[in-house]
């Protein structure tokens, strides 16, 4: 099964030299979320490089950070925090994932965690979930590539997806 999702079987982490599928995006059907979402992105990245104080004592995460990602979160229906882009996913994990989703004909977002540190660091943080990729569906953490195949493969992921497309 992890053969044909693509997990990488050389070792258990992520592996950067896995070279990615071909992943077909449908432009015209997601471009309304793309723009919406460009200046989204841009505010979640700036957020974690703005300057202040951290949220609590040991944490890294900025209250600018934690506002931006809540928002972004809210504002897109299915958001993957991915290694990488849609187009080019830098890990098994991360492209098992673009897969799936893109198996679902669902609208979705990505962020590449590779970008920024204090992002990656920061939903580290914000999900308490230590690994990516993170998939948030209807603003709620639904978990990372092991529960996203499992869920696909038992029909969970299908209705979560379904109720969160007609909230």
């Amino acid at each position: 099964m992890s053969a044909v999702l693509g997990l990488c079987q050389a070792s258990a982490g992520c592996c950067p030299a896995i070279q990615p599928r071909k992943v077909v995006i449908r432009p015209l059907a997601r471009l309304p979320v793309v723009a919406r979402t460009r200046s989204s992105r841009r505010a979640l990245v700036a957020a974690s490089q703005a300057p202040g104080s951290p949220a609590a004592p040991g944490s890294t995460m900025s209250p600018e950070l934690k506002s931006a990602i809540d928002a972004f979160i809210t504002e897109n229906n299915v958001v993957a925090f991915i290694k990488g882009t849609k187009q080019f996913p830098a890990c098994g994990f991360s492209n098992t994932v673009v897969q799936i989703l893109n198996t679902t004909a669902v609208p979705y977002v990505t962020v590449n965690v590779l970008e920024d540190d204090l992002l990656r660091t920061g939903m580290k943080e914000y999900s308490q979930w230590p690994t990516f990729p993170q998939v948030y569906i209807a603003g709620e953490f639904y978990g990372g590539a092991d529960i996203l195949i499992a869920s696909y493969t038992n029909g969970e992921l299908a209705e979560t997806l379904e109720a969160a497309m007609n909230a």
